[in-house]
């Protein structure tokens, strides 16, 4: 093998080390989405563990499966890269299954901080999409405050399995807009 060849290999070597490398996966990312609209996925935390006074309940046996559909949902999603919950376990064992898989820490925000959270995500996320875990008693206004209207008029206690989407055009001329659809097995 000559010189040229041999240069050759180790720079398309090098090319497939960086792209296959989750840094190299970001700065694609960051490139590509330039010119695309960002979308923001919302949703509820899985099924909790109802036992009186848990201050923190976990997930159980059913919100973990609901998480793995959340995982199963988004796992395409090749823009996908930041993932924020708030910081209780529920919220952060739903969102902990599609972090592993895509190898994304999950951000811990304060819902009680929505702007926040939105201008972050704003400014650090712009043409890319990002995950959203929240409660039923704040996605809805999640949405909000990115400037969308309400897909859907409440989330019950009940309600699990919404899978909302904000589309936020890069084009700041233009209204976010959100639409809701459901994932994973039904509300038991």
């Amino acid at each position: 093998m000559n010189t040229r060849s041999r240069l050759l290999l180790g720079l398309l070597s090098l090319v497939v080390l960086l792209v296959s490398s989750n840094c190299g996966r970001q700065a694609w990312q960051r490139h590509y989405a330039q010119g695309l609209d960002t979308r923001v996925y919302i949703v509820r935390h899985g099924e909790k563990e109802l036992t009186p006074g848990l201050a923190d309940p976990p997930l159980t046996a059913a919100g973990q499966q609901r998480a793995l559909a959340l995982r199963d949902s988004l796992k395409d999603n090749s823009m996908l890269s930041g993932i924020f919950s708030t910081a209780t376990t529920r919220t952060r064992s739903t969102a902990q299954p599609l972090a592993d898989k895509l190898k994304l820490p999950v951000q811990t925000y304060d819902a009680r901080q929505l702007a926040a959270l939105v201008r972050r995500i704003r400014q650090e996320y712009q043409g890319r999409a990002v995950l959203v875990v929240g409660h039923s008693n704040t996605i809805l206004e999640t949405v909000e405050a990115f400037g969308a209207a309400r897909p859907l008029a409440i989330v019950g206690d009940g309600e699990y399995n919404y899978l909302l989407e904000v589309r936020i055009p890069r084009d700041s001329t233009q209204q976010p807009a959100a639409t809701a659809r459901r994932y994973g097995p039904a509300n038991p």
